[in-house]
């Protein structure tokens, strides 16, 4: 298989008490070491509460100090805003960073119940949002007359400037999510999970697609890591610490750590992000656990080296 391309996630976001990072000095940082995209996480209320930077104004703001890294939404909550202003803003971003965006969507999950109140949209209306939003979503970022629904009364819109669709990977590890990157002609990016579900969940959707006579749709792949070599980094208890904190960056339940998070130098996690590409994932987004995000994101660089 290829070798994946590979991602990481800024540092928008940070426990309480914590400031999120320097994203422009990051997201130029990642480009310098030669990573192929940078990513945030989206939401309104993140968690209980913890320090968020929005993810457009923090792509727009790797945008102006980059000039070739992408930039992608790992993933934009569809349903938490009008898929009008989604449209509008992401156009915008394509148009001022050249045409580098990644728009990765998503229905939102269950951890961040206060973005559902803080919004006003009920919850159990997520899934029809989000296809909803994707029917127009092409069109809206195209400049073409779109409807806004299915009633003859529904409004029509048309968006300028117009601009290239970017590519677009549906998130999540449903049959729902699968059913939308086949529906919508996307890609499908997952959490993080080990290689070997990976390859069970992509099997699954090249049976979906297969069903359809639809072509398999590219995976992304997402990787937790704490990559050791930084003084920075906390040990082993720390990093649970850190990862189960439900006030926290993650939030996760302590019996998914050990499934999700992969510790190592360099060689480690080059070992594990060849497993991904060897499963059929075409591009790895990685994550950092703790550590200082401007030393993992060169070890990360290093490991990415031994690929080559």
């Amino acid at each position: 298989m290829p070798t994946p391309a590979i991602g990481a996630f800024l540092p928008t976001m940070s426990a309480p008490g914590d400031e999120p990072g320097d994203i422009a000095a990051s997201a130029r940082h990642a480009e310098d070491l030669g990573l192929e995209s940078v990513w945030t996480v989206d939401q309104l209320v993140a968690g209980t509460g913890a320090p968020f930077i929005e993810s457009v104004v923090a792509l727009a703001a790797a945008a102006g100090a980059t000039s070739r890294v992408r930039l992608g939404f790992g993933v934009v909550i569809l349903p938490l805003r009008p898929v009008v202003w989604v449209a509008k803003q992401v156009a915008s971003l394509q148009h001022v960073s050249g045409g580098r965006v990644i728009l990765g969507v998503g229905a939102g999950g269950d951890r961040h119940d206060r973005s559902w109140v803080a919004s006003g949209v009920p919850r159990r209306e997520r899934g029809r949002r989000t296809d909803a939003a994707l029917r127009v979503l092409p069109g809206l970022l195209s400049g073409e007359p779109t409807r806004l629904g299915h009633l003859p009364d529904s409004p029509t819109v048309q968006l300028a400037p117009d601009v290239t669709v970017p590519p677009i990977v549906v998130g999540g590890m449903s049959d729902a999510a699968m059913s939308r990157a086949l529906d919508h002609d996307a890609g499908w990016f997952l959490l993080p999970i080990p290689p070997p579900e990976v390859a069970k969940g992509r099997a699954r959707l090249a049976e979906m697609a297969e069903a359809r006579s639809r072509p398999t749709p590219p995976v992304t792949a997402g990787m937790l890591t704490a990559l050791t070599g930084d003084p920075a980094l906390p040990d082993h208890d720390g990093l649970v610490r850190t990862l189960t904190d439900p006030d926290g960056v993650f939030g996760m339940p302590e019996d998914m750590v050990p499934t999700m998070l992969v510790s190592g130098g360099p060689a480690e996690i080059a070992s594990r992000l060849a497993e991904y590409g060897d499963v059929g994932a075409e591009r790895v987004v990685v994550s950092f656990a703790a550590g200082d995000w401007r030393r993992q994101v060169e070890l990360l660089a290093e490991a990415r080296a031994l690929l080559d």
